[in-house]
């Protein structure tokens, strides 16, 4: 399941915006707390269900509940 946490941001996966902490406690399959940058190169996937890192593919599949972090 998602995280709400009292640090870092929250966005919507549907959006990509930056949302209130509120609003990720009411959505939290659709939202991601964001707790520091990604240190990587390239582009990976989040899904906003687990938290955990998704490939391309499952990415496409499911754009409402996967973010995309750019490295």
């Amino acid at each position: 399941m998602a995280r709400s946490s009292s640090r870092g941001h929250a966005r919507s996966a549907i959006t990509g915006r930056y949302v209130t902490k509120a609003t990720a406690a009411r959505h939290p399959r659709t939202t991601v707390t964001e707790h520091g940058g990604n240190n990587s190169p390239g582009t990976h996937a989040r899904s906003a269900i687990s938290g955990k890192f998704v490939t391309g593919a499952t990415a496409s599949r499911h754009p409402n509940t996967t973010v995309t972090e750019n490295g």
